[in-house]
């Protein structure tokens, strides 16, 4: 399991996702002013193929990440599995495009519009007159009733994960027949598209014994190209299978099997063929490619560099095979028979054919994997570091400020997209992704990295660098007893509480190192003096590794800034704990986090890193505040203004005294930014609803509890014949068009940068 995939609230992010559209009425916008439409940092990778080129047939077996314990996608317990079944099987009003903007399903929706807005907002929708559901029925009226009285909040008895939208209905009417839907609004709503999608049948919404435990484990009702045949929770797989009343364009595919395979298997099923599509990681991913990449002629082995490469002609080699191990065997025959010692030469002839196994099943698995490449993009979400303003130093929005100004965001990026060759550009907004209509840069509320300006917000809040804290010989002891923990924790502390720093710009330059001071790089520990890497000494010359001789800087080069002492305010050292999932999948987030520490560091501020399994990171740690500093991703809605509220809203305090903070894990919000949530959600023009989000945008990023940083890489698995399927982007899978190219056809491959 991926934290950062999995986001906070799997419903939310499910929920995000199944109800993407964006902002808009269209139709009510045309007094504001269009602006030039932006586009995605990287395209889909789908290898798209016309339906023509593909065969009729076949199973897709897809890596997912569990078997959900819900299919029922408005239940807090839903899951990414969940979203991937429910687009698959039941209507959608509106889908996501590559943009991440709304358009309407003409499989299920002829047309949809606000036909009345005084005095109250009246939206009319006309469907697909081939639309039904599997036992027959039609998809109208009496649906769209059932699962707004469901998700109204009105009934306690249906446990609901969210009301957002449904709470603003006041009525739903039967039209001129029942594929004319009338939905009347109490207040008005700019995010009325994002409701009815998923559509589930009246027999599932009804009541609320079918709503809480009949669509748990099948669905015996959907209106989709696909059917859920069976949830097979020993098998750990979902089975979907072509839906015989499906009225669109039939689905290639005969079966598509979701099969929960943890991350750290999924290389290995791929290569055993019990995979065709699945999510990896970028070690597995880098081991796709190479596999799938030019191979030797001579051999048939992947072209690999000298250092991966056995020397060829021995029985080292991987193609050496029974003729290799009949070659080791000879030598020890000879061995023995020229007077060798017999126990010594069999021991060298079982290392040498166990070498020789190990090749071969290494090219084993390279050959397998050769059928398979890597599809890439970026995922329609975004990590960002959380800062906890609940209590502690960072309850003062003065050192939030200074943590976030530390942070040279571009270099976080580059640090997780740049070796995967997508778009390395920080995330600029908490409520849009580049591309989307709302997105605009406003960390400019927050300012530019600038050391020196963060180290000022640190002294105006009282924090001091070199302020009274320990004598410097209780200093190192302490640092050694608790600030190092030997990779759960990163050493905030050097023995005389220093360590180099960059300065305040690009950093210092440090012999035979290229931006890779991550473990603290040069200082002196050995003796406690103040002695900084570079300092010049005697001789004259600037030293380098903690002032090893030997090691100088080029002639010219500038020595570098000295290490800023860790600040401290009323005898205490500034150390931000600092927590992160321990599980496979997450080694970005750990790089990103010593980066961070690294950077928090040169303007004398500690971490103290703590990991901890992946099960309990959300539920013991951030959702319960037990933290400063956090990494996790939220997935970006067409709809802000209704999805991003929960996230950014001022927590209040609940009846029982506790604080609510619905999903604002940082604890930090404000009224304003409350209120202009609420405006934008409450305005039907389009233009004055993106200006409010930005508006509000702004306002996150000067409360600092909040840092985006990158969007997260998409990376993914298929079979090469495996078309219409892969890295999806912003776009809603389209589920009938995926299946297996005819022979000698071929898909499109699309870079992962869209061309202008």
């Amino acid at each position: 399991m991926s934290h950062v995939g999995v986001g906070p609230r799997a419903v939310m992010r499910s929920v995000a996702f199944l109800t993407a559209s964006a902002l808009a009425v269209p139709a009510l916008a045309a007094c504001t002013s269009e602006e030039p439409k932006g586009k995605p940092l990287a395209g889909q990778d789908t290898a798209a193929a016309a339906r023509a080129r593909i065969s009729d047939g076949g199973t897709l077996r897809w890596a997912a990440d569990s078997v959900p314990e819900t299919l029922n996608a408005f239940q807090s317990d839903a899951d990414a599995t969940t979203t991937r079944v429910a687009q698959a099987v039941l209507p959608s009003m509106y889908r996501m495009d590559e943009t991440g903007r709304p358009v309407r399903n003409p499989d299920y929706l002829e047309s949809a519009e606000v036909v009345d807005t005084e005095p109250k907002q009246v939206v009319v929708y006309k469907l697909n007159q081939q639309a039904v559901w599997s036992d027959g029925r039609e998809i109208g009226a009496a649906d769209f009733a059932a699962q707004w009285r469901a998700l109204s909040g009105k009934d306690s008895a249906y446990w609901t994960a969210r009301n957002a939208g449904y709470d603003r209905i006041e009525k739903i009417e039967r039209g001129g027949d029942d594929l004319e839907v009338k939905v009347t609004f109490s207040r008005p709503y700019a995010d009325w598209k994002s409701l009815f999608t998923p559509l589930y049948p009246k027999d599932v919404m009804g009541t609320p014994d079918a709503f809480n435990d009949g669509a748990r484990r099948e669905l015996k009702t959907t209106a989709g190209p696909f059917a859920v045949k069976k949830v097979d929770t020993k098998e750990d797989e979902v089975v979907l299978t072509g839906n015989p009343r499906w009225w669109g364009e039939p689905a290639k595919l005969e079966q598509i099997v979701l099969r929960a395979v943890p991350r750290e298997k999924r290389v290995s099923q791929l290569a055993a063929g019990k995979l065709d599509l699945a999510e990896i990681d970028p070690d597995t991913a880098e081991e796709v490619t190479v596999a799938a990449g030019p191979r030797d002629a001579g051999t048939g082995t992947p072209l690999m560099g000298p250092e991966d490469s056995p020397a060829a002609g021995t029985e080292d080699s991987p193609a050496a095979g029974p003729q290799g191990r009949s070659a080791a065997r000879a030598l020890r025959s000879w061995a023995i028979a020229k007077g060798s010692d017999e126990d010594a030469a069999e021991e060298e002839t079982l290392a040498r054919e166990e070498r020789d196994e190990a090749l071969a099943k290494r090219e084993r698995r390279q050959r397998a994997l050769s059928g398979f490449e890597v599809r890439k993009s970026l995922e329609p979400a975004y990590t960002q570091l959380a800062l906890n303003g609940a209590e502690g130093p960072l309850a003062d929005e003065r050192v939030r400020r200074a943590v976030a100004r530390a942070l040279d965001r571009g270099k976080l990026a580059k640090a997780v997209l740049g070796p995967l060759g997508l778009p390395a550009e920080p995330v600029g907004s908490h409520v849009a992704l580049a591309g989307q209509p709302a997105y605009a840069d406003g960390s400019g509320a927050l300012g530019e990295q600038n050391a020196k300006e963060a180290r000022a917000l640190l002294a105006d809040a009282g924090w001091v660098p070199g302020g009274p804290v320990k004598k410097p010989k209780e200093a190192e002891k302490a640092a050694g007893a608790e600030g190092d923990k030997d990779g759960d924790g990163k050493k905030s502390e050097d023995g005389d509480g220093k360590k180099s720093e960059d300065g305040d710009d690009d950093g210092t330059y440090i012999v035979g190192e290229d931006e890779k001071n991550d473990e603290g790089g040069a200082k002196n520990e050995d003796d406690g003096t103040d002695q900084e890497s570079g300092e010049k000494h005697s001789s004259g010359k600037n030293t380098a590794q903690g002032g090893a001789p030997g090691a100088y800087a080029p002639k010219g080069t500038a020595a570098p800034a000295a290490a800023e002492a860790p600040v401290a305010k009323d005898g205490k050292a500034l150390t931000l704990r600092f927590v992160l999932p321990s599980g496979p999948g997450s080694d970005a987030l750990r790089t990103v986090a010593d980066r961070v520490s690294d950077m928090l560091e040169k303007i004398g501020v500690g971490t103290d890193i703590t990991k901890v399994p992946d099960e309990s990171y959300f539920k013991d740690h951030i959702a319960s505040g037990e933290y400063d500093l956090a990494l996790y991703s939220w997935p970006a809605s067409a709809f802000p203004a209704t999805d991003a509220r929960p996230i950014y809203a001022k927590p209040v305090p609940a009846a029982d005294g506790s604080l609510n903070v619905a999903q604002n894990y940082t604890r930090v919000g404000t009224d304003q930014v409350d209120q202009l949530f609420d405006r934008a959600m409450g305005t039907l023009d389009e233009g004055e609803a993106r200006d409010l989000l930005r508006k509000a945008d702004s306002r996150i990023w000067a409360a600092a509890g909040s840092i985006p940083l990158y969007q997260r890489p998409q990376l993914i698995a298929a079979r090469k014949n495996l078309a219409n399927a892969g890295a999806f982007g912003f776009e809603t899978p389209v589920y009938q068009d995926m299946g297996f190219l005819k022979k000698g056809a071929n898909g499109s491959r699309p870079s992962a940068t869209p061309s202008s």
